[in-house]
């Protein structure tokens, strides 16, 4: 069933931004509320939601595909094949000079290292029926359509970190929730960091998400 757009956007505006929502901010809940309905309509909300908190933090509350933070330097000391981590940057496909910074954290989420960029593009082309080759044109990442497929396969699939949606929220088919760990589910994406914040920004973006009439 679709979600009743004025009152989540009125509802939003006030608990999460302050009482005032750009047109950038507008666009990008817009671009992930259509990408939800399309994948899964009816679906548990609480996924959306959490989905939602997490773009609300990992993009600053911007809520547009993002750049990581930092520069060449800081990439390539952080993941490529001569930086810090040079046997992890070769589990991940960072083996060329510059793969560190090429392949650093882009979209609503830190899609991070040669592998995933891979992973992504094989994902996305099956998706779109169009060849997408995130490892060519790593920007790709940040296109809106892609950086909210990217979001939301990588949380339900568990490509992130191995932890995905169902281990943290599930229900009967009646829908009587038995998983309900908001807590818990930052382990999709960063482990426990930050984990009660995104817990709290989810349960508010849950308050604001209901049917249209």
């Amino acid at each position: 069933m679709p979600i009743d757009r004025s009152f989540f956007f009125r509802a939003v505006r006030g608990s999460l931004f302050g009482g005032r929502l750009t047109q950038s901010q507008v666009d990008g809940l817009t671009a992930l509320l259509d990408g939800w309905e399309a994948r899964r309509p009816g679906g548990d909300r609480r996924w959306l939601a959490y989905a939602l908190a997490t773009a609300y933090h990992e993009t600053a509350r911007t809520m547009q595909p993002i750049d990581e933070r930092g520069g060449t330097a800081y990439f390539e000391r952080l993941y490529g094949p001569a930086g810090q981590r040079p046997q992890r940057a070769a589990r991940f496909g960072n083996t060329a000079p510059g793969d560190g910074a090429r392949y650093h954290g882009r979209g609503f989420v830190q899609l991070t290292w040669k592998v995933n960029y891979a992973a992504m593009s094989a994902h996305l082309s099956g998706v779109t029926g169009a060849a997408v080759d995130l490892l060519a044109t790593p920007e790709l990442a940040k296109r809106l359509d892609y950086a909210v497929e990217i979001l939301f396969h990588g949380m339900e699939a568990g490509s992130f970190t191995g932890a995905r949606l169902a281990d943290f929220f599930t229900c009967t088919p009646s829908g009587v929730r038995l998983r309900d760990d908001w807590i818990g589910a930052r382990r999709i994406i960063n482990g426990s960091d930050r984990a009660r914040t995104v817990a709290q920004h989810g349960r508010r973006f849950l308050a604001a998400i209901r049917p249209a009439a």
